[in-house]
């Protein structure tokens, strides 16, 4: 999987990761780990766990490392997926200490935040591992670093929604209520569908069965979401489809509720607490006895 998503999103990748290195290190580099050790000096550090969860960021890890660790290796115990308890090392590092101590901080951010996101998307995915529904993410992410997020989202068991505007269409409210109705931004989106080079998905948000209805006449669609609706209503869209065009649930969907959403037989439920609201897992890099 981590293959899978280095392949398709190298691009990305390389651009998230430079981006990240000048923020942190500008023209001038690390100055302190400079004054401190002669530019050939060689450590070794170990990744230690001070909670537990679901580990996910070493392949990012590696990614760095390809492209901005020059003379670092790293040496993985745990994988990308991996349970891990406290107290585990979850990998080591091998190189110059400069370069280690440089990206340490860049290393270790991206990893407490990618491993919170597929620990608590790990979480939701088995309390609705009951039914066929899977979890899907949002936009709702970190400015700048939402690659990152959306790839541990997937290494916790989730499914990517979208990565932004250009990979899919998603028809809301306002596109909607812009356009003067339902109606007319399906048949306009349908024409510039026919105009494009590639094929994308269609998502089309509703509010009611009046609009589901509209939906139903268009099988072309891709998904029906239905937003914001109560559990009972909800229900009763689902039915009402009845497997015609794929579904999703959205809306103040959380941990707690997210099976009650997912037992009502909806395909999909999307949820932006996955990324927004997930905390980190504490971890440590730390120096090996020389």
């Amino acid at each position: 999987m981590s293959n899978s998503f280095v392949n398709t999103y190298r691009n990305e990748l390389i651009a998230c990761v430079a981006n990240a290195v000048v923020e942190d290190l500008g023209d001038q580099g690390d100055h302190t780990s400079k004054a401190v050790f002669p530019k050939d000096h060689k450590s070794k550090a170990q990744l230690i766990a001070k909670g537990e969860g679901v580990l996910a960021g070493v392949a990012f890890c590696e990614f760095l490392l390809q492209h901005h660790g020059k003379g670092v290796s790293l040496i993985s115990i745990f994988k990308d997926g991996d349970t891990f308890s406290k107290g585990d090392v979850l990998f080591y590092l091998e190189g110059t200490a400069q370069t280690i101590l440089s990206l340490e901080r860049l290393m270790l951010n991206a990893l407490q935040r990618m491993s919170g996101i597929a620990s608590h998307t790990r979480q939701v995915q088995e309390r609705i591992g009951h039914t066929s529904c899977r979890v899907l993410d949002t936009r709702k992410t970190t400015p700048n670093f939402r690659i990152a997020e959306k790839w541990a989202v997937a290494v916790g068991g989730g499914i990517n929604h979208r990565m932004g505007l250009y990979d899919a269409i998603m028809l809301k409210d306002n596109h909607i209520d812009f356009c003067g109705g339902l109606n007319k931004a399906l048949a306009k989106t349908k024409a510039y569908v026919a105009g494009l080079t590639k094929p994308v998905h269609v998502i089309v948000e509703t509010r009611n069965l009046d609009e589901v209805n509209i939906c139903l006449q268009h099988p072309w669609i891709s998904r029906i979401l239905l937003d914001n609706m109560s559990l009972e209503n909800l229900a009763l869209a689902v039915a009402h489809i009845n497997g015609a065009i794929q579904t999703e649930a959205s809306g103040n969907i959380d941990l707690e509720n997210a099976a009650k959403y997912a037992e009502t037989g909806v395909d999909f439920v999307s949820m932006g607490e996955i990324t927004h609201s997930a905390s980190i897992v504490d971890l440590s890099l730390v120096a090996e006895n020389q």
